[in-house]
Order: C-alpha cells, then sequence, then structure tokens
C-alpha cells in the first residue's frame, strides 16, 4: 500500500512570517503596499516549495545497500558420480569424527587406545573401497550394522562414565563394553583384511603359476647353475 504524499508546510510558515514582519517595516493600509505584499508573498511561496522539493529529494534518494559478507559454504569431498558410493564417503567421514570426539571425551586409556585402532582401520577401509568402488558389496553389513552399533555403545559408556555415580547398572554396563572393545577391534581388522581377498587370491595363483613355468623350464632349485667360461671368464654358462 503506497504511503499518502504530504504537501511541506514550511512554504506557508514563510509566508506568515513574511505577513508578520511587513507591517512592521511598511504601513499596510496603503494600497500599494498590499499589492507589493501580495506579489512577494507569492513569490516566497514558490521559492520556499522548490527548497523543500529539493530537500525531500535528497532525502529520499536510495541509500547503497550495506556490503555482506557471505561466507562460502564448506564443501565434502567431490562426487564420485556414484549415489551409493558417495553415501559411503559421507557416513564414513561422520564415523571419523564422531570416532574422534568419543576418543577426546573417554578418559579411560584402553578404550581410547581401542578407538585410535578403530579409526586407523577404519579410514582404511574407507581409502581402500573409495579407490576400488567395486567393493562397496563386501562392507554393506559392516557400514549398516557393526559401525552404528559400535558407535551406539562407545556412546553408551562415554554418557554412563561421565555420570560421576557408580551403580550397578552403570558399572555392569561399562565393563561389558570394554570386554566387547578388543574383540570389535579385531573384527574390524577382519574386515579390512577380506577386502583384500580377491587380490591375495590372485597373487597366489600367479605365484603358484610361474613357479611351475620355472620347473618346467629348469630354472629353479639346483638345477639352475652359473659358471664362468674359461676361455674369458666373462660369459655366464647355464648347467642342466
Amino acid at each position: 500500500m503506497e504511503k499518502e504524499k504530504r504537501r511541506p508546510v514550511a512554504p506557508f510558515y514563510a509566508v506568515a512570517v513574511l505577513w508578520l514582519v511587513y507591517p512592521m517595516l511598511r504601513p499596510l493600509y496603503e494600497p500599494l503596499h498590499m499589492v507589493l505584499l501580495g506579489g512577494v508573498s507569492v513569490a516566497v511561496f514558490l521559492v520556499a516549495c522548490l527548497l523543500c522539493r529539493g530537500g525531500a529529494r535528497s532525502e529520499a534518494a536510495p541509500q547503497a545497500a550495506p556490503e555482506t559478507k557471505t561466507t562460502a559454504p564448506v564443501e565434502g569431498p567431490p562426487s564420485t558420480g556414484d549415489q551409493a558410493l558417495d553415501k559411503m564417503v559421507r557416513d564414513g567421514r561422520l564415523a571419523i569424527q564422531e570416532m574422534k570426539r568419543l576418543d577426546e571425551n573417554i578418559a579411560d586409556p584402553g578404550i581410547s587406545a581401542d578407538i585410535v585402532r578403530m579409526e586407523q582401520i577404519s579410514s582404511k577401509i574407507f581409502d581402500e573401497v573409495r579407490s576400488h568402488p567395486e567393493k562397496l558389496p563386501q562392507i554393506r553389513r559392516f557400514m549398516d550394522y557393526y559401525l552404528p552399533t559400535t558407535l551406539k555403545l562407545l556412546n553408551a559408556y562415554d554418557r554412563m562414565s561421565g555420570a560421576g555415580v557408580s551403580g550397578e547398572n552403570i558399572d555392569t554396563t561399562l565393563a561389558k563394553v570394554e570386554g566387547m572393545m578388543r574383540t570389535i577391534v579385531s573384527a574390524f581388522e577382519k574386515q579390512l583384511d577380506s577386502l583384500y581377498g580377491a587380490e591375495a587370491l590372485d597373487i597366489s595363483t600367479d605365484i603358484t603359476v610361474l613357479e611351475k613355468m620355472m620347473a618346467r623350464e629348469g630354472l629353479v632349485g639346483d638345477q639352475l647353475k652359473a659358471e664362468a667360461r674359461p676361455e674369458d671368464g666373462t660369459d655366464i654358462k647355464l648347467e642342466l
């Protein structure tokens, strides 16, 4: 809704002051001075209107909008183009951050050491799968159950150990979590080891084939001998 424009009152005040001052200077009862006062009043009114209009324009001039500082958004890892892999990367990064927080909060040195080891293994798991996306199905259960359940247990340990009281329920829960941590760390290590199963099988197969070929060619065991030829003492002679 547009605001109603108000006319300036300064011109009227200027004319009123003129009518108060003029009779003190000139006799207003004379017709000539009445005509002069009328003409001067019109001139004063117009000049005052022009001055008020100029002032209104200067006040209405738009002010420059204050500069606003824009903070660049914090960017995460670049997208891989695979939604499932991107989700693994995001969830993995959040899990690592949570492990760091728990390590800082939990005072028990044994639990803290286990958390650090879990953090190292998990980082290697995420890096390996990111480099080899075809291995993502191998860590599905790890991401969907083992990892979040472990963090849930550690969060419960963090809250209870920081409660500052001792009781049957608290002490029993803390002892169970402490006893479970070594098993969890071992399971994380086996998960990482399983990611290299196919490569280990390929390498083992290559070694077996290489050994058989070298044996067939007589290049293994005591059959491979090298001796200098008596003529010049420089060539190598294979004696089978």
